[in-house]
């Protein structure tokens, strides 16, 4: 009998963790993000490292922009860190660690680094862990872990990652570095930003449709309030005058 957890066991664990209702409109990301980290915590390859939890940290508060009740969202990662067995603390600490010392670097520096890493101010040991990643013919590369390049590359050169051919083209300089599979690095970041520019799309529609309804309580509360203030210049208080 096998004792691999399953996803569904994973989905029962988030649901204990976090019992409060998630919004439509990111249920999906949610899930999608869960079911992801859950077969990496099972597949007998994957390591954890800090890039990849940047990946984790950096998706999630991305695609989570704008949600309601903001104080949710707390819940909502910490229950999915659980939920797969990690620590939530851990994974925002690495990823905050990574970013701010691999962000001092240029875009240039950044792909000179990742050939040649060297320990950094704030994360002396990341150089180690990038090393240990390129030697390791069996690395587990995962969709998460791009991101966390990428985000990486966003903090270095925020410039460079808004013209797609460059980005793409310092990417696959990183790719071939550490020996990732190109195509499926590239596809990855594509839909990344694809879905980006999606979700932030459809948060604008929600937003509209929310002060829209907003605006229609607080109009149908003016319309109650008037009808139950008397006119002050009513025939009775001119009589009484």
């Amino acid at each position: 009998m096998s004792n691999v957890r399953t996803v569904s066991d994973t989905k029962r664990d988030f649901y204990n963790y976090h019992t409060r209702p998630i919004n439509s409109i990111y249920r999906r990301v949610v899930e999608e993000l869960m079911v992801e980290m859950h077969l990496l915590a099972v597949n007998g390859d994957f390591k954890y490292d800090p890039i990849y939890a940047l990946g984790v940290v950096a998706s999630f508060n991305r695609f989570m922009q704008g949600y309601r009740p903001e104080r949710d969202k707390e819940s909502i990662f910490d229950a999915l860190c659980q939920a797969v067995g990690s620590n939530p603390q851990q994974y925002q600490q690495d990823a905050e660690k990574v970013k701010a010392a691999v962000g001092r670097l240029s875009g240039q520096e950044l792909v000179n680094w990742f050939s040649s890493p060297t320990p950094l101010e704030g994360a002396e040991d990341i150089h180690t862990t990038v090393a240990a990643i390129a030697d390791n013919p069996k690395f587990k590369y995962s969709r998460l872990f791009a991101i966390g390049l990428y985000t990486l590359l966003e903090q270095a050169d925020p410039e460079l990652v808004k013209d797609a051919k460059q980005s793409t083209e310092t990417l696959q300089k990183i790719g071939q570095t550490l020996h990732l599979p190109q195509e499926k690095l590239q596809k990855d970041l594509e839909l990344y930003r694809s879905n980006l520019e999606k979700m932030a799309q459809a948060q604008i529609v929600l937003e509209d449709a929310i002060k829209a309804d907003r605006k229609k309580r607080e109009q149908r509360e003016q319309e109650k309030n008037k009808a139950t203030i008397p006119p002050s210049d009513s025939p009775e208080s001119t009589t009484a005058s």
